[in-house]
């Protein structure tokens, strides 16, 4: 039995060491400038990638004004945030791709995520709860500043810049959307790169992420709002300006993972 003891608890010890770099308030910046350069040697597969979400995007808002739905487009798009990462793997396979000395094909864009796609979709399935329960916080908070009935897209979005009611409900929302959109940030940042490119478990990704969330908190707070910032303004630009913005902040996130996340062989345990 002893033996058997020593057995697991050997297995269940992490063959690896995850040390977590601290960085400074420039990182961000560098990180950016990073990810416009794998833009420019990648640029026809990154914007074909781009072009894939702008286009999904579309679709989605368009299904939701046939279906009547119209209504859910603001929690949709905050909702984006919660994706992010998600949406970001492509561009993780590419940036890859090129340290590899590579030139990275669609595959790479596409099936990047394909040797991992258990532990990513470990990942994928806890955004997913973040998002449903935003979703749910969302309706919650329609129905008390607005009351049930839906009212017409005009009167709707011009009550939220120009009534107690509406700014009350964009202030409360801002606020718990954004809390529950940290929190998927903070446990993903560097979670699903870590995944593609190391051999772990989706809690070691995890557990990578809130330690370089924690230990480097005001730069990942810049990253996060830089983030969110770009996002905004691709959004505003009736999505065409994700086809640009959503591949460079990608491969920019790819080079935030190695800065901060140094992974490297544990030395065997003695006797």
């Amino acid at each position: 039995m002893s033996a058997a003891i020593k057995s697991r608890d050997k297995s269940a010890t992490p063959n690896v060491k995850i040390t977590i770099r601290p960085v400074g308030m420039d990182k961000p910046k560098a990180w950016l400038a990073a990810g416009f350069e794998d833009f420019r040697h990648a640029m026809a597969v990154s914007l074909a990638y781009g072009l894939f979400w702008v286009g999904l995007s579309i679709a989605i808002t368009a299904g939701a004004f046939t279906l009547g739905l119209w209504h859910w487009l603001l929690p949709l798009i905050a909702g984006f945030m919660f994706m992010g990462p998600l949406v970001a793997v492509g561009s993780y396979g590419i940036s890859r791709a090129l340290e590899a000395g590579r030139s990275p094909t669609l595959g790479d864009a596409f099936g990047g995520w394909r040797g991992h796609a258990g532990q990513l979709a470990m990942i994928g399935v806890m955004l997913v709860l973040l998002l449903l329960a935003w979703f749910n916080m969302a309706m919650l908070l329609f129905a008390l500043f607005f009351g049930f009935e839906v009212p017409s897209p005009e009167s709707l979005y011009a009550a939220l810049l120009t009534t107690p009611q509406g700014l009350g409900m964009l202030v409360v929302g801002t606020g718990i959307g954004g809390l529950l959109a940290f929190g998927a940030f903070t446990i993903s940042v560097v979670a699903i790169p870590t995944l593609m490119d190391q051999d772990l478990t989706f809690m070691e990704g995890i557990e990578a992420s809130v330690r370089s969330v924690a230990r480097n908190f005001r730069p990942m707070l810049l990253w996060a709002a830089i983030l969110t910032g770009c996002v905004l303004v691709g959004v505003m630009t009736f999505y065409i300006g994700l086809a640009l913005i959503l591949p460079v902040l990608g491969h920019a996130s790819w080079h935030a993972y190695e800065d901060l996340v140094r992974i490297e062989p544990r030395e065997e345990m003695r006797g």
